[in-house]
């Protein structure tokens, strides 16, 4: 009879996390860390890899906004106006740095994949590009034009369900009237040329 495995790290980086952010963060979170999973098994990828950043990928939603810049400004990458106007929109970046300090995170790929999780950027590795769609169409997500379709192509084509998830976004802002981070332009640019992406 086999012996199950306990992922203590998992655990560890999951307790700790459920008392940092909402509770509706967290039931997110999980969604997120467990559809990264699934598609970690569908294209060949590390499944415990892509759970744990799954999980961490919101890690630092919840900070204040001076706490956020200075995270973010830890990475060492370029802030932009557009993020120094709208401090909300750092989490992902700051979550790199949350992720390494407090969870201990040193495998750079999930850094990464916490970093990118947001406004994607083009040529993602293959763990980024999971955790950017997983966060789209985690099972707790609803009301999402088209969400059955993207969830489809996930688990199909992750290449085309990456630009999917990104024309998406930039339509939402647009209709919205909300500004649109120039890296979401460039790595839908990036996915609608280098796959099989149709309207």
């Amino acid at each position: 009879m086999g012996t199950i495995v306990i992922d203590e790290q998992y655990d560890n980086c999951r307790k700790v996390l459920k008392g940092s952010i909402s509770h509706k963060r967290y039931i997110h979170s999980i969604g997120v860390s467990d559809t990264a999973a699934c598609l970690a098994m569908r294209y060949g990828y590390d499944v415990k890899k892509a759970h744990l950043a799954g999980l961490l990928h919101d890690c630092a939603k919840g900070l204040s906004e001076g706490d956020l810049l200075t995270a973010a400004f830890m990475t060492g990458l370029e802030i932009s106006q557009m993020e120094r106007d709208n401090p909300e929109l750092l989490h992902a970046k700051a979550g790199a740095t949350i992720a390494k300090q407090k969870y201990k995170i040193e495998d750079k790929e999930i850094l990464d994949a916490i970093c990118y999780h947001t406004t994607g950027r083009p040529e993602m590795s293959l763990l980024e590009k999971i955790v950017f769609v997983a966060d789209y169409i985690e099972p707790n997500r609803t009301g999402i034009p088209s969400l059955d379709r993207i969830r489809a192509m996930a688990f199909t084509d992750i290449d085309i369900a990456t630009a999917y998830v990104c024309r998406n976004c930039i339509d939402y802002l647009q209709r919205a009237s909300k500004q649109i981070d120039r890296s979401t332009i460039d790595t839908f640019k990036y996915y609608k040329e280098n796959s099989n992406y149709e309207e």
